[in-house]
């Protein structure tokens, strides 16, 4: 029977930030992955904002396998047909040290892996964590390929339908309406084609969101990003809808048709896709979070809930990274009281509490509840579209005035609803 001081559940990167801050304290930790190796399930965007997260490591942003600084935000509203694109730069972006950075999770993953065990921690992959052990009512290690390995603390990373936190009854089992599922491909293309179609120098890079026909007026959205020689596409779509509505359950004919659209199609022609995966995503927000710790257990990351959609950014590496450091100074704290049971753990949630983390899903709880709302992704983008399309649209005779034609198409009732729609936004 083996014993560590730490079991950690997941290699992604809230178990390894956890691994990585252990193992440079001269603690025993062990982590097991699922995957092929770290990074292979992951089907993240692949977007980090470095800023929340700089101080806590700060020796890794130097070597750290990042694909280029994001210097072009982009959201696009996309009607049936036709769209609107909203691109926003500014010279804060490009001064170092910069906000955030295009990533692929499956070298990123790998690369921090070995940071980790340069550190000391020990790794096993395609390792699958059956059950919780369970000693005097306390969670004392698990059993994984049949192997009964124990610890004084165990770490769920594994991910956002995580049955360690589910079996430690600090969760339920998910509700589609908290989650989503993403598609993503990843699209070789050189280096030289997405500086000229993106409009970005070399190291620079572009993220977009769109919202609307890509979803077929449901919930959800699409992402782009660029990465050194390669582009990030995929789309995200609530559970719910997909369960419910046919119109748009095939979701592979969904991604085709959106890497169809002119203004898609344009951006990834002459590129090869060298990945496809799907998985599925937290989207409860605050509300979605599930208990944190308990006897001899902690949950970090998606397996905790803690991935964000604000409406106008998605948000979830640097919550992982950042719980599975915090997760891991709390044991070293426990360590030192010489106890590892819940109340000695609780300082964990504390610590999230005073962090950005829970700081964040405190003041974004009723985004949510907002992003809820069809109209978003259905009437609005339609509506903008209409309007821009007759505002420069030129007839073949006179063209109507402006004001006239923007109120055939805003009566006061449609009127009031976005009056309605835009105080229920001041929550956010």
């Amino acid at each position: 029977m083996e014993k560590f001081d730490v079991i950690i559940v997941g290699a992604g990167l809230a178990g390894l930030a956890a691994a990585y801050t252990l193992a440079g304290n001269d603690m025993e930790v062990l982590v097991l992955e699922r995957g092929d190796y770290p990074g292979a399930k992951n089907v993240s965007g692949g977007r980090l904002y470095v800023n929340p997260v700089r101080g806590l490591f700060t020796e890794l942003w130097d070597q750290a396998p990042l694909e280029r600084f994001i210097v072009h935000e982009g959201l696009t509203l996309l009607a049936e047909e036709r769209s609107v694109t909203l691109d926003y730069t500014g010279s804060e972006l490009r001064m170092a040290p910069h906000q955030s950075y295009s990533v692929l999770r499956s070298r990123f993953d790998r690369w921090l892996a070995d940071q980790a065990e340069a550190k000391g921690a020990m790794l096993l992959t395609k390792i699958r964590v059956d059950e919780l052990i369970r000693d005097k009512g306390m969670v004392a290690g698990v059993l994984a390929g049949g192997d009964e390995l124990r610890a004084d603390v165990v770490i769920a990373c594994d991910g956002v339908m995580s049955l360690i936190a589910e079996q430690a009854g600090l969760r339920g089992p998910g509700v589609p309406s908290d989650h989503a599922v993403a598609v993503k491909e990843v699209i070789a293309l050189e280096a030289e084609r997405i500086n000229d179609r993106f409009g970005v120098a070399e190291g620079e890079g572009t993220a977009r969101l769109y919202v609307g026909d890509v979803t077929r007026g449901k919930f959800g959205g699409g992402f782009l990003y660029t990465n050194k020689e390669s582009i990030s596409l995929g789309i995200v779509m609530g559970l719910k809808d997909l369960l419910e509505d046919r119109t748009v359950s095939n979701f592979p004919a969904l991604m085709e048709r959106f890497k169809n659209r002119p203004e898609i199609a344009c951006l990834i022609k002459g590129g090869s896709t060298v990945e496809y995966a799907a998985h599925v995503i937290p989207e409860g927000g605050f509300g979605g979070l599930g208990r944190l710790y308990g006897d001899g257990i902690m949950v970090a990351g998606d397996a905790a809930g803690l991935a964000l959609n604000m409406g106008f950014t998605v948000r979830g590496m640097e919550y992982a990274l950042a719980s599975g450091y915090h997760a891991a100074r709390t044991v070293l704290k426990a360590k030192q009281r010489g106890g590892f049971d819940k109340e000695s753990l609780s300082s964990y949630q504390q610590t999230l509490k005073d962090s950005f983390v829970l700081k964040d899903f405190e003041n974004f709880r009723e985004a949510p509840h907002i992003l809820d709302n069809p109209r978003i992704f259905n009437q609005y983008p339609e509506m903008i579209g209409d309007i821009l399309k007759n505002l420069y649209e030129v007839p073949g005779g006179a063209k109507e005035r402006i004001y006239p034609a923007l109120r055939k198409r805003l009566p006061w009732g449609e009127v009031w609803k976005i009056a309605k729609d835009a105080r229920t936004m001041t929550k956010i």
